[in-house]
């Protein structure tokens, strides 16, 4: 039996599911996902593209760079989503929008250059400088 995870932003107009297990969950320190989300940081686990799909609504898109476009509700502002060409077999996902995101534990933190000096997280974590896919 496949792994299923649902999620969805803040006022419930966007709705996901994925059946498959969430995998690489990085904590993100680059600036764009700062800016973004107005969050320090941003947790993300990866999923097969082909494994997610919107259950309600219809997400707006934003194209922060050249290679990635992030999903967000357009009511509410919540980021979920983010597809990189860089990985086009795959979608990641804010970990803070799933319905029960207790159950997943980072492994990982990236774009570390980034981070704010102030920001002690998860210091056990191997760290990247950038993201290395």
């Amino acid at each position: 039996m496949a792994e299923l995870h649902t999620g969805g932003c803040h006022c419930g107009q966007l709705r996901y599911i994925v059946d498959a297990p969430l995998r690489d969950v990085a904590h993100c320190h680059c600036s764009i996902c700062r800016r973004t989300t107005g969050g320090i940081v941003t947790t993300w686990a990866t999923v097969p593209f082909a494994s997610f799909r919107w259950t309600a609504g219809t997400p707006a898109e934003y194209a922060s760079s050249a290679t990635c476009i992030r999903y967000f509700c357009p009511r509410c502002s919540s980021q979920l989503a983010l597809f990189t060409h860089l990985s086009p077999g795959t979608l990641d996902l804010t970990i803070a929008t799933l319905d029960h995101p207790e159950t997943v534990s980072p492994d990982r933190h990236i774009w570390v250059t980034s981070r704010l000096p102030w920001l002690h997280l998860d210091p056990q974590l191997p760290e990247e400088d950038e993201e290395v896919l």
